[in-house]
């Protein structure tokens, strides 16, 4: 089977740092190329993968300012589709533009739907609906207006993820600074636990973080800026208890599973697809409000470190997101 995997290009892939759709991307494809499927990565020309790699954008547009996302995207899934003959099925991780161009290639396109930005990008994928094939990342994140051939769980490579049985002595928010991610209450749970609090992650509203992370900062409370991979997988696994707080519906939390890989309990506000990933009391706890959420830390000496880590062994590990992926394009190539 010969497989095509666009990834984004606002990021390498893998990133260096931030970069959650290309994270999965490069998982995806690593994971497909040690099953012995053909694949060739579509990314930016500095991207590290065992496959073969095609790129017309040589650097992230994230990292080199001088380059236009709108031309370099229309270049980069152009360069895919002029080329779509030579694949027996495109597997779209950059959103609703490829799907633009489903109706004039005979490859068939699956879709990995990683969250809808906003309602008004629902009638590109509401035209392609009978013609193409979507991926939910959740269950929470399906809307009632598309068809799905499958849920797929984004899956990790828990070997990257070092596991410590003991519990650490500060809890850890690890994300985007940005409202929707829930720093500022975070930072309230921490306070009111009594707790150090680490917090790691971009900086994607500078104004949110002035006003609203900047000014609490101090000895107990520290900004360790975006981290890479090296110091990511200390900072998850020596925590106590990772803080998800998050104002919005959430359509995965690869962070949330990250942590878990290394031991670390999860506490979360149950919305989007949180209620699915985390089960009360065995790999953290679902709450509903920051009061409730800092009276929960001390019930995390409860969780088994090693049950949260066995969560993502049976739930969320690379070898299993790529076993359903083949099997979703075997159903769409066979059909």
């Amino acid at each position: 089977m010969r497989v095509a995997i666009i990834s984004p290009i606002a990021w390498r892939t893998p990133p260096r740092h931030y970069g959650p759709w290309e994270t999965v991307a490069s998982l995806l494809t690593e994971g497909l190329v040690k099953e012995k499927i053909d694949v060739t990565l579509f990314a930016t020309g500095d991207s590290l993968t065992s496959a073969k790699l095609r790129s017309i954008c040589q650097a992230p547009y994230e990292e080199d300012k001088a380059i236009d996302p709108k031309v370099w995207e229309c270049l980069h899934i152009s360069e895919v589709m002029e080329q779509a003959d030579e694949f027996d099925i495109i597997h779209n991780n950059y959103d609703f533009l490829p799907l633009t161009y489903s109706g004039l290639i005979k490859t068939p396109m699956v879709t990995t739907i990683h969250g809808f930005s906003s309602p008004k990008i629902l009638p590109v994928y509401q035209k392609y609906n009978a013609t193409t094939h979507y991926v939910s990342i959740s269950d929470a994140d399906r809307s009632s207006d598309l068809d799905y051939i499958r849920t797929v769980y984004h899956g990790i490579d828990i070997s990257n993820f070092p596991f410590n049985e003991n519990k650490g002595d500060y809890l850890l928010y690890f994300g985007r600074i940005h409202s929707d991610k829930g720093t500022w209450e975070a930072i309230q749970v921490a306070k009111m636990a009594k707790m150090k609090l680490v917090i790691a992650g971009l900086i994607q509203d500078r104004r949110y973080y002035e006003e609203y992370v900047q000014p609490y900062l101090n000895d107990d409370i520290t900004y360790i800026g975006c981290v890479s991979p090296p110091e990511k997988d200390s900072v998850l696994s020596n925590a106590y208890a990772l803080l998800h707080a998050i104002n919005f519906n959430e359509p995965f939390g690869l962070s949330v599973v990250e942590a878990m890989a290394c031991g670390t309990p999860v506490l979360a506000f149950g919305k989007g697809s949180m209620p699915e990933i985390i089960e009360n009391g065995r790999n953290g706890f679902i709450v509903s409000n920051i009061e409730e959420m800092a009276q929960k830390v001390k019930d995390v000496e409860n969780v088994s470190r090693k049950l949260c880590r066995e969560t993502v062994i049976k739930r969320f590990s690379q070898e299993k997101m790529v076993k359903e992926y083949i099997e979703v394009y075997k159903e769409i190539v066979n059909k």
